[in-house]
């Protein structure tokens, strides 16, 4: 497909990694934040608009989904380094972020490694790993507005807090990119941290099976998947989805599963173990769609 084209009625399962979901009712493939811009300016490009990166941490309804989908990924895909401060754009996937600072020789990017998405995505949910969070370092962001205006915003704009974000004045606004500050160091330790920390994951979590990353947040004081595993219900399967055996805080796709098998999952697990265990989970995953 060409970028800075709109496609009718495009099946969304390609673009998200637990390969579900119905169509997009119209789908732009961004090629450039300025083109962006002057698509919704000149409303060539339709609302409500949805922006997704590498669709993880996505889960999308098998009714589809309204509006405008705008994939990020691919297009908004510019990274540099300029007075210490590191800009990526938000179809950047934040596993080539973590590399990048790293090879330029700034340390404590090896987290970004462990997120399945992009920074766009990363952004609007204070995505993290490992005892880290992307707006720790954030300095700036640029943003576009549902008129098509772009607007650079400082990180005391904005309030952040575990896998949330809120714009102070409640802007309705979508991330563009970001400018970062990492601490200078040594390239072999960057570049070491980032190599233990995909091996961790690869041990630890099931890759090899379309899923959507970690589906519940962590409750305070407490592991989703410790909790989850405790109520007995590691492998348990709905259709064609499955608590993963490996990590009991993903749900994976066993190949044939539809959305609507993966939500039921869900609301299943947050009833056992809020019955056994008297917490009530959140999901860490979006929900968008119609059913």
């Amino acid at each position: 497909m060409e970028k800075n084209t709109i496609y009718k009625d495009i099946a969304l399962k390609k673009y998200n990694s637990w390969k579900v979901g119905g169509a997009a009712e119209q789908l732009y493939i961004c090629a450039d934040k300025d083109l962006l811009s002057e698509g919704i300016n000149h409303k060539k490009i339709s609302p409500p608009f949805t922006f997704i990166g590498l669709g993880s941490n996505l889960l999308i309804r098998d009714g589809g989904v309204k509006g405008t989908v705008i994939i990020m990924h691919g297009g908004l895909s510019e990274i540099n380094l300029e007075n210490n401060l590191f800009y990526a754009e938000a179809g950047v996937s934040c596993s080539k972020l973590a590399k990048f600072i790293a090879r330029n020789s700034f340390m404590y990017s090896a987290f970004l490694a462990g997120i399945p998405g992009t920074i766009g995505g990363a952004l609007a949910m204070n995505a993290g790993c490992y005892g880290s969070e992307i707006w720790n370092f954030v300095e700036t962001v640029l943003v576009i507005n549902d008129k098509g205006e772009q607007f650079k915003r400082s990180k005391n704009e904005y309030i952040t807090q575990y896998r949330k974000v809120i714009n102070k004045k409640k802007l309705d606004e979508y991330f563009l990119a970001a400018y970062m500050q990492f601490p200078k160091g040594i390239r072999e330790e960057a570049e070491e941290d980032i190599r233990v920390l995909l091996k961790k994951r690869k041990e630890s979590q099931p890759l090899n099976w379309p899923t959507a990353g970690s589906t519940f947040r962590n409750p305070p004081n407490h592991f989703a998947a410790k909790l989850i595993e405790e109520c007995g219900l590691k492998g348990f399967t709905i259709g064609g989805a499955q608590i993963s055996k490996k990590h009991a805080n993903f749900i994976i796709n066993l190949g044939n599963a539809s959305a609507f098998d993966i939500e039921e999952l869900i609301n299943h697990t947050i009833t056992k173990v809020l019955e056994i265990t008297k917490i009530c989970l959140e999901t860490e995953i979006k929900i968008i769609g119609e059913y």
